[in-house]
C-alpha cells in the first residue's frame, strides 16, 4: 500500500477516494476546491470530496502546494477541476484517473461530449499528470460501449466504477507497480464545459441530436414563454401520425424537429414545479393548435 495525496472535487471523485481508503492505502491528505458559496442564504457549502473526507477522517485542504509537504509517494487525480503546475509536479508524481479514451476527449467535459457526438465507444484511462491538458502517457485503459439511450449520469457512474477497479488494480505496490506507460495515439478532440446554451433544445434538429441533449440531464426548451425541462425523451413512433410536424409543434407527446423527425416527451418539469410525466403534463395545460415549444 502507498501514502497518497488525493486530489478531487465533484461527486464523481468520491468513489474513487473511498476505494482507496477502504483498499488500505495512506491518504495523508486531500485537495478539493474551496468552499463555494450557494443557496438562499448564501451559506459556504464544501465540495464533494471534502465533504467525503471530513467524513472519513482526512486532512484537506484547497492548498495545492500542501501536496508536496506531507511526505507522499504519489498524488492520485480525479476531476480535480484544475491544472496541476509543473512546480508542484517536480516535487510529487501524480496519476489521473480520466473518463474518456484519450486523446479522445481531453478537457473538463469527457463524458457529455461523447454523448452529443454520440460515440459508439468511451472509456477510462490512468495517466501520467503533465503540466498540458491531459497530455500524459498512459499507465492502462478500458473501454466500455455507450448505450444509445443512456443518461449521462448512468455512463458517468459505470466509469467511476471501472476508474475504482483501475486504482486497486495498478496502485497496489503504489508507484512502483504502474505499468510501463504508452504514449496516447491519435488525434486529441477537446472536451470544453457544456454551456447553457448547448442544453436548449433547437427543434429545428434532428430528434437524434436533442435525444442525446436530453441525456445530459439539464435539457430545457420554453413552453407559453415558461421554462420547461426535459428530462426524459425518446424516439417517437409515426404510426398513425398525420402529417409532419413543424418544429415545436405537439402532437400529443410527440413534438416535431428537424428533418420531419419526432421526438416523444417522457418526463418533464415545467417551472416551478416537480418532475412529472409527459401525458400528465399534456392533460394539464391543454395545448392548442397554436402552441409550440421553444421560441
Amino acid at each position: 500500500m502507498a501514502r497518497l495525496v488525493y486530489l478531487g472535487t465533484p461527486d464523481a471523485a468520491v468513489p474513487p477516494l473511498r476505494t482507496l481508503v477502504a483498499a488500505g492505502h495512506e491518504v495523508a491528505l486531500v485537495v478539493s476546491r474551496a468552499d463555494k458559496r450557494r443557496g438562499r442564504g448564501s451559506a459556504l457549502v464544501p465540495s464533494p470530496v471534502k465533504a467525503a473526507a471530513l467524513e472519513l477522517g482526512l486532512p484537506v485542504t484547497d492548498d495545492l502546494a500542501a501536496a508536496t509537504g506531507v511526505g507522499a509517494e504519489l498524488g492520485v487525480v480525479v476531476a480535480y477541476g484544475r491544472i496541476v503546475p509543473r512546480a508542484v509536479l517536480e516535487q510529487l508524481q501524480m496519476v489521473n484517473l480520466h473518463f474518456s479514451l484519450l486523446p479522445r476527449w481531453r478537457g473538463a467535459a469527457p463524458v457529455e461530449r461523447a454523448v452529443l457526438e454520440g460515440d459508439a465507444e468511451t472509456g477510462v484511462c490512468l495517466m501520467a499528470v503533465e503540466a498540458g491538458l491531459d497530455t500524459g502517457p498512459v499507465y492502462a485503459e478500458v473501454a466500455t460501449a455507450i448505450d444509445p439511450e443512456e443518461p449521462v449520469e448512468e455512463l458517468r457512474a459505470r466509469l467511476v466504477d471501472i476508474g475504482c477497479g483501475m486504482l486497486v488494480e495498478h496502485l497496489a505496490h503504489g508507484r512502483t507497480g504502474l505499468p510501463v506507460p504508452h504514449d496516447q495515439d491519435g488525434n486529441p478532440t477537446y472536451a470544453d464545459k457544456i454551456t447553457p446554451h448547448e442544453l436548449e433544445l433547437d427543434w429545428d434538429l434532428p430528434a437524434l441530436q436533442l435525444r442525446r441533449v436530453v441525456r445530459l440531464g439539464r435539457a430545457w426548451t420554453t413552453f407559453r414563454g415558461r421554462r420547461l425541462r426535459v428530462l426524459a425523451a425518446g424516439h417517437a413512433d409515426d404510426d398513425g401520425a398525420v402529417g409532419p410536424l413543424a418544429p415545436g409543434q405537439l402532437d400529443g407527446a410527440a413534438v416535431g424537429a428537424g428533418g420531419g423527425s419526432r421526438l416523444e416527451l417522457r418526463t418533464v418539469q415545467p417551472e416551478g414545479k416537480r418532475p412529472m410525466d409527459a401525458p400528465a403534463w399534456l392533460h394539464g395545460v391543454h395545448p392548442g393548435p397554436g402552441d409550440r415549444l421553444g421560441s
